[in-house]
């Protein structure tokens, strides 16, 4: 089996359809079809069973599972350790990010980075999830959580308490909350994840057993965004809260855990140049906000 055909393999038994696995090599779904098919006749054996929920691997497909997941790992090696050694300010550098961040620091990095080296190409994604950095999906990642990947470099950009924030406008209509009454008579926007998994949650360590939950969202950027319309009050940290122009209530209190903002790159990839220049960038632009 070639690298080529493991690509294909790979892909189909990832996304279980012709179609998903088109939309991620950027064929067309006859193509992948074809190259399965072909695949199974050379090596005159069944990959997959083809069901109507999808392609489902048969046991010598699952054993073919393992070796071309070796193969795909000495590939992205290979790949990075060539890349390591390119000290041209030219090409793509791919970051992950969460989209408040992209917002306040990377895109401006990002500006300031395309008039030093105009030859280097940052394609951003901003989500919620993780991209793998060990199977080349991200170049640079930027986020509040350290990985626990040996192989991956990890510092920590921004170290910044979380306050409670509201607008000027739901201050006028509902008045300042009273600490030790649990948000009694107010509106709460919360993050969703932390509503998921955390059972009794409070902000700034106070329950908010009393108060009302009026919107649960899904990123940083939308609880901001919230809170800055009137929404309701809600947990941010200190930094962007003071960006945004919101009150902040309660200033002797935070939340016990800061909001940590950590860089994180592959250890083969650390010292290609033009990777190198946008991790510069990154840094300087957290630099200011403490840490």
């Amino acid at each position: 089996m070639n690298w080529d055909d493991a690509r294909v393999f790979l892909a189909v038994c990832r996304e279980s359809t012709l179609r998903g696995a088109a939309r991620v090599l950027g064929v067309d779904q006859a193509t992948v079809g074809r190259r399965i098919n072909g695949l199974e006749k050379s090596l005159g054996a069944t990959l997959f069973l083809r069901t109507s929920e999808g392609y489902v691997l048969t046991a010598v497909g699952e054993a073919a599972l393992l070796s071309v997941e070796n193969m795909e790992r000495s590939a992205l090696e290979l790949q990075r350790q060539i890349q390591g050694l390119d000290d041209r300010l030219t090409g793509t550098v791919r970051v992950s990010t969460t989209d408040s961040l992209a917002i306040d620091f990377l895109i401006p990095s990002i500006a300031r980075l395309h008039d030093k080296h105009p030859d280097v190409r940052v394609q951003l994604e901003a989500s919620t999830q993780f991209l793998s950095l060990a199977k080349r999906e991200a170049d640079i990642a930027v986020r509040n959580q350290r990985p626990d990947n040996p192989d991956l470099i990890a510092r920590r950009i921004a170290r910044w308490p979380v306050g409670l924030f509201a607008s000027q406008n739901y201050i006028d209509r509902h008045g300042q909350p009273q600490p030790g009454r649990l948000f009694e008579g107010h509106d709460l926007v919360v993050y969703q994840p932390h509503l998921q998994t955390q059972k009794d949650l409070t902000l700034v360590s106070e329950p908010i057993s009393r108060g009302r939950i009026v919107a649960a969202l899904g990123s940083s950027l939308l609880v901001r965004r919230s809170i800055a319309a009137g929404i309701g009050i809600g947990e941010i940290p200190v930094c962007t809260g003071e960006r945004d122009g919101l009150v902040r209530l309660w200033p002797e209190r935070v939340r016990p855990t800061p909001y940590d903002v950590w860089l994180v790159t592959h250890a083969d990839l650390r010292h290609t140049a033009r990777v190198r220049v946008v991790i510069d960038e990154i840094v300087a632009a957290f630099a200011d906000t403490g840490e």
